[in-house]
């Protein structure tokens, strides 16, 4: 991901009439300047979005106070070439050591002063220095932000080798002892054991009680007796117990081979996660940082603090640096301490819930009270990754709560034959890496078969009903409202959003739109583009009428233009495109990509598209159309679409509980115009939205949060837009108060 906020943080400044130098090898190259120091331009940082390692600015990992006798040259050489703003992209050391140089810039050029290598006007004119930080650190280990450049992509590394190696376990009944990155900070290790379902974990933060061998050799056994066929146990590599002793993978699997027997491998994922390819949500993060750390140096005076650019839900918010660092040392000062509850609960509210819905769903615990209510699941509209996460957890939160817990197959159409299931925990197990729908789904709507949907629920004493599906599912469950006719349907409706084409209301992304496919299709298409130079390829994305997938993966391929419905434009911008498209042609970047959401226009179709284009670039360059279709439905789901899935399985579940339970009796909970919800998340966590107030068009909602994303769509591509509707992020401060908001993640 540094390489989109690279990419972003250039063409940003370019953009507002800043000159922008890049800086090789770290603060190493600021010492020895010289051609460490590039001033670029807007083609310097083409084509390398994709790529893990920029080609042209090595990192490296050096203090800006190891420069020892050459000290001086960090001014010297930011002085020669009028940089006065700075953009540092890394850890909490490297925007330690900026913060540090920006406070004794002064000294420092009163020091070139005093030895005559610069003059008392330069220093003057330069007198001030001004730092913007962003995150880079794989282990999400910032305190202030929600998610840091490059742990989501490390996070697609470790489910790939999970995937893979669920596969060998389950053949050979193995278990698996999984080592991932994480001196300091369990991050990683804990969602992806979330994301996985993983029978053990050990995370820095939270060392298992005096006597765990005993209670997880128990466990895994348990779990074997159960039927399973594989144990996976997950170790961050700063894993440590209650005396501060290091628990090791080697340590582990010997204690599993000596008390039960079981074959038992190491894997020790290392640097494999530092590789790869960015994840889409790394590079729209990184971009969407990159462009604000811009606004916020351009916007910075001498009273500013240094600030780091945070992502907040899914907002870009400014931070000062050294709040941000000072709460992530008090971090490591609990843990060192041993508060280690209190360090779960610095590490902030999204940490602290995907600790407890682990424990909660890791391993069935007996209910203290049997409830006399039952529950029931299913499955509608088209297919989407997260979609069994989230039905996973929904079955086994309300298994916790005592609750008699029922699946239907084949979505309404299931529940009218009666295809309906009393699950148990082991029942959803290994569901979470499952693409698709394990109960089936189907687009029928419950208006076909209303007497017999009736029947079913006073059959199986149904008193609530979670529906997990896309635009189907809102419009179902507002048909299941006939409280007039039937009362067997005065129960509590709740939908839950899973849509490919992220239509669904009051969301930030719902499971599904995170799908990588549509990324990797296009930068195979651009791949291709670059080898046959001056071509262009235009590629229709499914979406319907929502074209938050083109728009999203059109930021995160850097592509040169994405048409959606939400954004109309007509035969003139069309003609502005090809014409860019053209200049484009001129330069040494001679390739293009335009995206096109499948109903962005009635008439300007993808065959329309490409006939204008291949006619107006006909000489310049030709082109070639690719529909990707169900292509975006298939695949595993990604870490955020589990992770997220089941997080929101889990809010359902316990809202629906907590709504039967205030009622007198269950059937008395879904009287009233607030019986029917859906459940999602804006820029912090809520309570479910009643559907009546989610009303939409072409099966969108009223205001979409996204849109504001055109613009930095826009201009990354270098489209000459006002700058009047760019949004810039507030300061605000990082307190034990605000850590403990749930964020969504």
């Amino acid at each position: 991901g540094m390489n989109a906020a690279v990419r972003a943080v250039t063409r940003m400044g370019i953009y507002v009439g800043a000159k922008v130098f890049l800086i090789c090898e770290g603060y190493e190259g600021l010492v020895e300047g010289g051609e460490n120091i590039k001033q670029a331009n807007w083609l310097s940082v083409s084509n390398i979005i994709q790529l893990v390692s920029p080609p042209f600015q090595p990192v490296a990992r050096c203090s800006l106070h190891h420069a020892g006798e050459d000290a001086w040259l960090q001014p010297y050489n930011l002085v020669q070439r009028g940089i006065t703003n700075l953009c540092v992209i890394g850890g909490d050391g490297s925007l330690t050591g900026a913060n540090i140089f920006r406070s004794e810039w002064g000294s420092l050029l009163a020091e070139l002063v005093k030895e005559g290598k610069i003059s008392e006007s330069t220093a003057q004119t330069y007198s001030h220095l001004n730092i913007a930080g962003l995150v880079g650190s794989i282990d999400n280990d910032f305190c202030g932000t929600d998610m840091t450049i490059g742990t989501d992509s490390a996070l697609h590394r470790i489910m790939e080798v999970i995937d893979a190696i669920t596969t060998t376990a389950q053949s050979h009944q193995r278990t698996f002892v999984l080592e991932v990155m994480g001196r300091h900070c369990g991050y990683l290790a804990l969602v992806s054991a979330l994301a996985s379902g993983a029978d053990w974990l050990f995370i820095p933060e939270a060392p298992p009680e005096d006597g765990w061998e005993n209670f997880m050799c128990e466990r895994l056994g348990e779990t074997r007796s159960r039927g399973s066929r594989l144990n996976i146990i997950i170790i961050a590599e700063g894993a440590v117990d209650r005396n501060g002793k290091p628990i090791t993978s080697s340590y582990v699997k010997d204690l599993v081979v000596q008390r039960l027997g079981y074959d038992t491998r190491v894997t020790v994922l290392g640097h494999v996660q530092r590789g790869g390819t960015p994840s889409a949500f790394d590079r729209i993060l990184s971009s969407k940082m990159g462009m604000e750390a811009v606004m916020a140096l351009l916007e910075a005076t001498p009273d500013t603090p240094a600030c780091v650019v945070s992502l907040s839900g899914n907002q870009s918010v400014r931070l000062p640096l050294m709040e941000c660092v000072q709460m992530t040392k008090e971090v490591q000062k609990a843990m060192d301490e041993k508060r280690f509850d209190e360090a779960i609960q610095l590490r902030g509210r999204s940490f602290e819930n995907n600790w407890n819905i682990y424990k909660l769903l890791a391993h069935q615990k007996i209910s203290k009270e049997k409830t006399n209510f039952s529950l029931a699941i299913l499955n509608v509209g088209a297919p989407a990754a997260g979609m069994n996460a989230a039905v996973r957890s929904a079955v086994r939160s309300g298994i916790c709560q005592g609750h008699t817990v029922y699946v239907v197959h084949d979505g309404f159409e299931g529940l009218a034959k009666g295809q309906v299931q009393e699950v148990s925990w082991h029942d959803v197990a290994g569901w979470l890496g499952r693409g698709g729908s394990m109960l089936g789904t189907k687009r029928t709507l419950p208006k076909s078969y209303m007497e017999k949907i009736v029947d079913s629920i006073r059959t199986y004493n149904i008193h609530a009903l979670l529906v997990v599906g896309g635009f189907e599912a809102y419009e179902g469950v507002l048909q299941l409202e006939a409280r007039e006719r039937y009362e067997e349907l005065c129960i509590c409706f709740l939908s839950y959003p899973t849509d490919l084409s992220f239509s669904s209301p009051w969301l930030l992304p719902s499971p599904c739109p995170d799908s990588p496919v549509a990324l990797q299709s296009c930068d195979r298409i651009k791949q291709s583009a670059s080898g046959t130079k001056r071509r262009v390829f235009i590629v229709e994305t499914m979406g319907g009428y929502c074209g938050y997938l083109a728009t999203v993966t059109g930021i995160a391929v850097g592509a040169d233009a994405a048409y959606v419905f939400e954004d109309p434009f007509n035969i003139n911008d069309l003609k502005v495109n090809v014409e860019h498209m053209t200049e484009k042609m001129k330069t040494e970047i001679q390739r293009g990509l335009v995206l096109r959401n499948e109903k962005s226009h009635e008439h300007y179709t993808t065959e329309f598209l490409y006939n204008l284009y291949s006619s107006e670039g006909k000489g310049v360059f030709d082109c070639r159309t690719n529909v990707l279709g169900h292509l975006q439905q298939g695949g595993a789901p990604t870490p955020f679409d589990r992770n997220y899935g089941t997080k929101l399985g889990v809010k359902a579940m316990l809202w629906m509980s907590e709504k039967l339970r205030a009622a007198a009796r269950g059937w008395g909970a879904g009287r009233g115009p607030g019986a029917a919800h859906t459940v999602g998340t804006g820029r912090s966590a809520g309570s479910p939205a009643p559907r009546h107030l989610l009303a939409r068009r072409h099966r969108m909602p009223r205001e979409q949060w996204w849109l504001n994303l055109r613009l930095m769509l826009k201009m990354l591509a270098h489209y000459r837009i006002s700058m009047a509707d760019y949004v810039s992020g507030e300061l605000e401060h990082v307190t034990r108060r605000t850590l403990s908001i749930e964020k969504g993640f």
